[in-house]
């Protein structure tokens, strides 16, 4: 079992992380030029009051955490150590926090993931998340989306300067003013009449994924 003192030197440090983090995310962000292409279908769902699931990479959640930040959205966080700093940080952004992985604590997170898009809510989930592999769909999205009856929308980023960290995902941090082009997919639902085969839609999902991140960087 941990020493207490331990326990609370990592717990002041999340807390101070997140903090830094934050702010950091703000000063950055302000300098960054974002434009915003397609999402029509998905903007005419959502003013009529139906959620849909943002599907995102995880190593572009940066620019769309921000981004995003007043959209009111759910996000999935996992509850791993990095996980409770990006928590807090998202919490401090505006999103709602569902915890728990498409991977891993999958079945309190699938709960978590169909109350909310019953009661109207929007998600936005990274399918590799929170380990990997990368750009590859754990089946939890989709099955939430196959219950729950909500369509996806995958989520490309392009960005066109940026620091890209040596971890799994290749995590992009977009360096001051750079110039940020996001795009939206149509909706897209997932087609099964199981939950299992709607989990076994991954490379699906996979490929609409890249196709609209190849569409914002040529746009």
């Amino acid at each position: 079992m941990s020493d207490p003192r331990q326990q609370r030197t990592r717990a002041r440090r999340v807390v101070w992380s997140a903090r830094v983090g934050t702010l950091a995310i703000r000063l950055l962000g302000a300098t960054w030029r974002i434009r915003r292409l397609a999402g029509d279908e998905y903007r005419a769902r959502h003013a009529a009051g139906l959620p849909v699931i943002f599907v995102l990479w995880h190593g572009q959640m940066l620019p769309l955490l921000y981004s995003h930040r007043a959209f009111g959205a759910a996000v999935l966080i996992s509850e791993h150590a990095d996980g409770e700093i990006i928590a807090r940080v998202a919490a401090r952004l505006g999103f709602r926090l569902i915890r728990g992985s498409t991977s891993q604590s999958a079945a309190r997170a699938l709960i978590g993931l169909v109350r909310e898009l019953e009661a109207g809510s929007d998600i936005a989930i990274t399918p590799d998340g929170p380990r990997g592999p990368n750009r590859s769909v754990a089946p939890g999205v989709l099955v939430a989306a196959f219950r729950a009856r909500v369509p996806l929308v995958p989520v490309g980023v392009a960005v066109d300067r940026a620091w890209r960290l040596k971890t799994w995902d290749g995590f992009v941090i977009p360096k001051p003013f750079a110039r940020i082009t996001i795009r939206y997919g149509p909706l897209a639902p997932v087609k099964a009449t199981t939950a299992r085969g709607a989990g076994e839609a991954g490379p699906w999902l996979s490929q609409l994924m890249d196709d609209v991140e190849q569409a914002a960087a040529r746009s």
